[in-house]
């Protein structure tokens, strides 16, 4: 029977639920268990794809096209696996489902209540993609802080789950700050009060990872369990990292796995692969460093550009380097900033300085996009290598179109709709749709590469799947002039004929796709052209 692995976190949000769920996965997958990842968001929106990226960070797609949680590509980039739609759900979903329910009559004239109902669809939830996915483990995240008001329903669903199937089919793993004084002293009350904040909903964690800055000493550890009722045997340190590609080998040294599958009545097998522990290694030790400048217009303080900051990092795992990331906002870079419209080449040569790399990714709206075609210009005229993403690819055409075919108000029609040259625009069938979810290409398209080029040198096949976010594309009516010009569209949708990928022929190693490889790429499984991109960057 599925075994179901619930992670809880207090105090603070976070905390690191979704790296320790994350990094257990890794650790049990190494002992040869499967291992599904599921978050459940407590907010009232149905997914994320509509939400603020400064407040919630990136918006991560999986394969079938839902717009999840960020959470869910440290699932996968950790567990190496392609998760869908049911391995993120939020309050807003489930409402909607029971409510939907309701208006069609299912319930015969039952009163809707919050139990048994809610708690329903989400234990039903939790059940389908154990008894669908039939795997060995489903490890459930409970996002936001215990105490939440919106987190009620989900801890009484998952304690309920705990008492309808046998013991050791389930357990319980909470998340809590252990706060150090600035003496040093590590300090346990809000722990204690987090544990006692979900002892009051019923359930009782059996291990516990213990967020801390400094080491947790076995004095330390029986002072915490006695206070919480956990062996500390079952309390872990969870010791802050700026790495956090090895937080899975810290939890492996101090038995975390070993806990889990004693407590689930599983074999405590030996882990049987050490590919993580070596590509830690080349993170620890690379023999070299490249630099790279992300231009973007998210770049201060959030999450929003997760995804590629770890395939470039994947990049450079393949290619045995370190990345170090300059980060630039786009809008600094326009005319309008004093210091551009003054003396702009110098100030670009200053911004750019010692970079080996460009990149531009993907996004929405018309701010700081002329400070990105800026970017692009600057990296094609000093033969840069650059990669463009989604966003960075349509400002890698317009940049063409204006400088190279002297289409001087060239544009995307979403930022300038009365231009003359719309090089990028929305499809016909698109145009009438007043739904803006509606126009959206998301998940999984296949692409045609085409041989010859650097792109298929990248991938080394001529036909790939991409995961998509996005709603304008290539105006294939400048096609032709493009590759006249030297813009080679080196990949292709073989089914509705637009352009994936272009490239730059006249330059060392400049790319743009209208996909997002980034959401593909994994520490074990470098994305093709993250990792061409880093090899074309340091070696230029």
């Amino acid at each position: 029977m599925t075994k179901y692995i619930f992670v809880t976190g207090g105090v603070i949000s976070g905390i690191g639920k979704g790296i320790t769920t994350a990094a257990l996965g890794r650790l049990l997958i190494n002992r040869g268990f499967s291992v599904i990842a599921v978050k459940i968001d407590p907010y009232l929106n149905s997914d994320a794809g509509t939400m603020d990226p400064f407040q919630h960070g990136e918006v991560f797609v999986t394969t079938d096209g839902a717009e999840t949680d960020l959470d869910l590509g440290n699932y996968e980039r950790f567990l190496g696996i392609d998760l869908d739609r049911r391995s993120n759900f939020t309050t807003g979903s489930v409402y909607g489902e029971v409510l939907a329910k309701e208006r069609r009559g299912d319930y015969l004239g039952e009163t809707v209540q919050l139990i048994p109902h809610i708690t329903d669809a989400i234990k039903q939830r939790i059940y389908q993609i154990g008894q669908e996915s039939g795997v060995d483990i489903v490890i459930v995240e409970l996002g936001g802080t215990i105490g939440d008001f919106e987190m009620f329903p989900f801890a009484e669903a998952v304690r309920q789950i705990a008492m309808e199937i046998e013991h050791n089919n389930t357990m319980f793993i909470h998340v809590a700050l252990i706060y150090t004084l600035p003496s040093g002293e590590n300090k346990s009350k809000p722990t204690q009060h987090s544990i006692r904040k979900l002892q009051e909903l019923g359930i009782q964690p059996d291990l516990l990872i213990c967020r801390s800055s400094k080491a947790i000493s076995d004095d330390f550890r029986r002072k915490i369990g006695l206070l919480c009722g956990i062996s500390p045997d079952c309390i872990i340190e969870g010791r802050d990292t700026k790495l956090v590609d090895e937080i899975p080998i810290r939890f492996e040294r101090q038995g975390f796995a070993s806990q889990v599958v004693r407590r689930l009545g599983l074999p405590d097998n030996p882990p049987t692969s050490s590919r993580w522990a070596d590509m830690v290694r080349v993170l620890r030790q690379p023999e070299g460093e490249v630099q790279i400048a992300v231009v973007g217009k998210y770049v201060k303080g959030t999450d929003a550009y997760l995804s590629v900051v770890e395939a470039l990092k994947h990049g450079g795992i393949a290619n045995q380097v370190a990345v170090k990331i300059h980060w630039v906002e786009s809008g600094l870079l326009e005319n309008s900033n004093p210091e551009m419209a003054n003396n702009s080449e110098n100030a670009l040569n200053q911004v750019f300085q010692g970079v080996n790399g460009i990149l531009v990714p993907g996004g929405f709206g018309v701010r700081g996009i002329e400070g990105m075609v800026v970017a692009v210009n600057y990296a094609r005229r000093n033969q840069i290598p650059y990669l463009g993403l989604c966003l960075g690819m349509q400002c890698m055409v317009i940049e063409f179109a204006r400088y190279v075919c002297s289409l001087a108000d060239a544009n995307s029609s979403e930022f300038a709709p009365e231009t003359a040259h719309p090089v990028v625009d929305l499809m016909e069938d698109q145009k009438d749709i007043r739904n803006l979810g509606g126009t959206m290409r998301l998940g999984h398209y296949p692409c045609q590469i085409r041989t010859g080029t650097k792109t298929y040198q990248a991938y080394q096949t001529t036909e790939v799947m991409e995961r998509h976010r996005h709603r304008y594309e290539l105006n294939n009516q400048y096609r032709d002039l493009f590759e006249a010009k030297g813009l080679c569209p080196s990949g292709v949708s073989p089914d509705q004929n637009l352009v994936e990928i272009t490239e730059v022929q006249d330059h060392p190693w400049m790319v743009g796709s209208q996909f997002h490889p980034e959401f593909q790429s994994k520490p074990l499984e470098p994305h093709p052209l993250f990792r061409a991109f880093i090899e074309k960057a340091y070696h230029t």
